[in-house]
């Protein structure tokens, strides 16, 4: 994985001069609070259906629920990035957090569907927000050579979110109804802005992004391929997996999802360690190697994916193939070298696309059906594989046999 920190300055290493355990204390609250965003973003995949009862909306018009955030994502990340210039990370984090808290409780006592829409447009706004500044606090929160390991500690909450948040928050709406789930997860982000304003030191602006950074990050070859494709990877993934409960509820005829999101998550951990392990040395063969597994799991899960044993199979397949796609993209973006224009760009197209393959999926799932969106997306999948391919090494100096 990456080191996406940017370089060590007097003030950062002013902040990491106070003890060690605050110092770790405080990556562990971050890393709690990406947790607690990541699972407030993908939450309604496993309440989908529930939420569209209560307000007589369509699958795919509830599917809105997962557009917005990524919308708002997108916006707020080159945008917070650039706005809040030299405002105190630790005061911006924290007031994050509190919106993510208000969004939760939002959502859980919404008497309208535009209500639902509105609490998930704040939660794209901390998204963005949280992400823009969060991926390089690991340098100014411990020592210089554990940086590294830090990092790795803040970016191991991503897939922990699909595999402890979502299938918990689906099991509790399951008893207590979906709002309950959006109160647990509000009452969450209450604990780590606690956590957060007790253990994070002061945390002064450090290079502020330019905007002319970002343009110019795009218009490099690598930055531009990056862009590419992070755009059809994460379309292929969102457009068919924001839509996977109605799938699994309709063609394979199961009561709960949960124990297949349980499934697909932690086999998504695995893919994830996995990849970290071989992204540095062979970035695009495992990206290729991905994007082919995803394409695959996507295809056959209308064949064999209407009997629970294949089914869980599939979603094995897809969770490990997904889990590895954003430590490459990460890493693709990581290679042109701006560290905080690079991290900004990731989260907004990463984000932007989720948006656009949600709409994508829920105008196909209204106007065909899941199986149709899913031999779509595995078609794009297929093509992230020969954008791969066709593109320059990223990283000649160390994928050396690409």
């Amino acid at each position: 994985m990456p080191n996406l920190s940017p370089p060590q300055t007097v003030t950062a290493r002013r902040a990491i001069s106070r003890s060690p355990l605050l110092g770790w204390l405080a990556v562990g609250w971050v890393a709690m609070g990406i947790f607690a965003i990541v699972t407030a973003e993908i939450l309604p995949i496993g309440l989908l259906t529930s939420i569209g009862s209560t307000f007589a909306v369509s699958d795919g018009t509830a599917g809105l629920t997962m557009t917005t955030p990524g919308v708002l994502a997108a916006i707020s990340a080159p945008a917070v990035a650039v706005a809040v210039g030299r405002l105190n990370r630790r005061t911006l984090l924290c007031g994050l957090m509190l919106l993510l808290a208000i969004a939760n409780v939002l959502a859980a006592t919404a008497t309208s569907y535009p209500v639902v829409v509105a609490s998930r447009a704040l939660v794209g706004i901390v998204i963005g927000g949280f992400w823009s500044i969060g991926v390089g606090l690991a340098a100014r929160l411990v020592r210089p050579e554990r940086v590294g390991v830090a990092t790795a500690v803040i970016f191991s909450a991503v897939p922990l979110g699909s595999v402890f948040g979502v299938p918990a928050g689906t099991l509790i709406a399951q008893y207590g109804g979906w709002r309950t789930a959006f109160v647990v997860l509000g009452v969450l982000a209450v604990i780590v802005l606690v956590a957060l304003v007790a253990v994070l030191p002061p945390l002064p602006a450090e290079l502020p992004v330019r905007p002319a950074a970002l343009v110019d990050l795009v218009r490099g070859r690598t930055g531009r391929t990056a862009v590419i494709l992070t755009v059809l990877v994460v379309t292929a993934h969102f457009g068919t997996y924001t839509y996977v409960t109605p799938f699994l509820q309709q063609v394979t005829g199961v009561g709960s999802v949960t124990p297949y999101l349980l499934v697909y998550g932690i086999a998504g951990v695995v893919g994830n360690f996995v990849a970290g392990t071989t992204v540095r040395l062979r970035l695009r063969a495992t990206l290729i190697a991905s994007a082919v597994m995803l394409a695959s799991a996507i295809a056959l899960l209308p064949v064999f994916g209407t009997e629970p044993i294949g089914a869980t199979l599939l979603l094995i397949a897809w969770g490990a193939a997904y889990g590895a796609i954003p430590i490459c993209s990460q890493s693709w973006f990581a290679a042109t070298g701006a560290t905080e224009a690079s991290s900004v760009l990731f989260t907004a197209s990463f984000q932007a696309t989720i948006a656009f393959g949600a709409v994508l999926g829920g105008v196909v799932v209204d106007a065909a059906s899941p199986s149709v969106l899913m031999a779509l997306g595995s078609g794009v999948a297929l093509l992230v594989a020969l954008v791969a391919a066709g593109s320059a090494n990223p990283l000649p100096g160390i994928n050396r046999a690409e």
